[in-house]
């Protein structure tokens, strides 16, 4: 299990273990990580962690978050990475070893509004400077049969936009969906099923018609989702 370490002036802290899907960071008493100190804000950042993965996101503070001294909006956290909140620093400690962890920032998602890959085959062709559309590979995960047996594929057909009609086989175990800056979602598969988590963006995904929490939402047959301004339906593959 990954974990945080605060410490300030080189003094440790506390460790913090990342065991929610989004761990909120900030001074206001009802985050995660209550930081009471004036240059950190009410509501700073937050980490949403998804399986192996973790990703940062600053939520709009008055004085920035920062990664390995760099100022950063979303990031997607490697080992050893030290996020810095005014005096006090957080160190990411993964429990991956020898994963290929891909930075998020270099391989965003899937944009919903753009071009899909086919159902059941290759991505569509793209030219070399569309490196803003793709899918944040995740070959790192492997399910084994101690995770117990995998349901249907589940597939996202897209209702709207330019894309409308096409579709997305969901045979990973994580895809990340949406549009960077805008909007981000990831969908994983479990052996329980489908589970839709938000990931970046001031909006929280709908689904039929309600818009979901932080926490991971299930999905269901023939669920309609709102993503980024585009709908699209999720169903199983029978």
């Amino acid at each position: 299990m990954a974990k945080l370490i605060l410490s300030m002036d080189g003094l440790v802290l506390k460790e913090i273990a990342l065991t929610k899907e989004r761990t909120t960071i900030g001074r206001k008493p009802h985050n995660d990580i209550q930081i009471d100190n004036l240059a950190i804000s009410g509501e700073h950042a937050a980490i949403v962690t998804i399986l192996t993965d973790s990703f940062l996101e600053d939520l709009n503070s008055t004085n920035g978050t920062y990664v390995n001294g760099q100022p950063v909006k979303k990031h997607f956290l490697k080992d050893n990475d030290v996020v810095e909140l005014g005096k006090y620093r957080l160190k990411f400690v993964s429990d991956v070893v020898g994963a290929a962890a891909t930075d998020y920032e270099k391989a965003p998602p899937i944009d919903v509004s753009q071009g899909l890959p086919a159902t059941g085959g290759a991505p569509l062709p793209r030219s070399p400077t569309d490196t803003q559309v793709g899918m944040r590979p995740s070959t790192q995960y492997t399910t084994t049969a101690a995770d117990g047996p995998l349901q249907s594929v589940g597939v996202v057909k897209i209702l709207s936009g330019g894309n409308a009609g096409k579709s997305l086989d969901l045979s990973k175990t994580l895809t990340t969906l949406g549009k960077p800056g805008v909007q981000v979602a990831v969908i994983t598969r479990r052996p329980q099923g489908y589970f839709l988590t938000h990931v970046e963006g001031a909006q929280f995904p709908i689904v039929n018609g309600r818009m979901i929490d932080a926490q991971a939402h299930p999905l269901a047959d023939h669920d309609l989702i709102e993503l980024a301004g585009v709908k699209m339906e999720f169903f199983l593959k029978p």
